[in-house]
């Protein structure tokens, strides 16, 4: 795209916005497909121990991936127009990208309830209210624009936070998991096991 000339007896004006344009949406894009990529690896790696909950993450990450790509080819490059370009102008679009964030919706939803962090927490809140507000279009710009600045500060903070989390945190306690799994019989002869040395202390 090239640099258009306006001009008039009085000044020379080059209007270059096209060419910005251009640059913006590609950047938009190319952070959203890095973003989603991110997402599926830690959706991937994460220490989910209730696999239909994980798979349940996974299952909405996948479905807002093909949307992506399927609102990106049938509708946005058509009209020459990038993926984040389109549904900001076409809020219902969102039905196609939105389980994708509603995967993220949950990664936060889990860390905020299991490592008590206070912006996962507020994330697990902020991520739908902007998504739903600009779906039914009851959002306008400034609050969408606010939301979004929290949205980013708080998942800068979350971010950040994760890669000091020990690893030890983060895998957690499987032994809850690890018994649950186990045959009856076996529960019983373990309960028995462990309460055998508190019986005979007091006796």
């Amino acid at each position: 795209m090239e640099c258009e000339w306006d001009g008039g007896d009085d000044a020379i004006e080059w209007d270059c916005r096209s060419m910005t344009t251009a640059r913006v949406v590609a950047g938009a894009d190319l952070f959203y497909a890095a973003g989603a990529g991110g997402l599926g690896l830690s959706l991937v790696l994460i220490h989910i121990y209730v696999t239909p909950i994980k798979r349940f993450l996974q299952a909405l990450w996948a479905v807002g991936v093909l949307g992506s790509v399927g609102t990106y080819a049938l509708a946005a490059r058509p009209l020459d127009e990038g993926l984040v370009r389109y549904v900001l102008e076409h809020p219902g679009a969102m039905w196609f990208v939105g389980p994708t964030f509603a995967a993220l919706t949950g990664l936060v939803f889990k860390e905020g309830l299991c490592y008590g962090k206070l912006e996962a927490g507020i994330l697990t809140f902020v991520i739908p209210i902007l998504l739903l507000g600009h779906l039914s279009g009851l959002m306008d710009d400034g609050t969408k624009l606010s939301l979004l600045g929290v949205w980013m500060s708080l998942f800068t903070v979350f971010a950040a936070r994760k890669f000091q989390q020990p690893i030890k945190d983060d895998i957690g306690d499987k032994s809850v998991f690890i018994f649950n799994a186990l045959p009856e019989e076996e529960k019983k002869a373990l309960l028995q096991r462990l309460e055998a040395p508190t019986e005979q202390k007091f006796e």
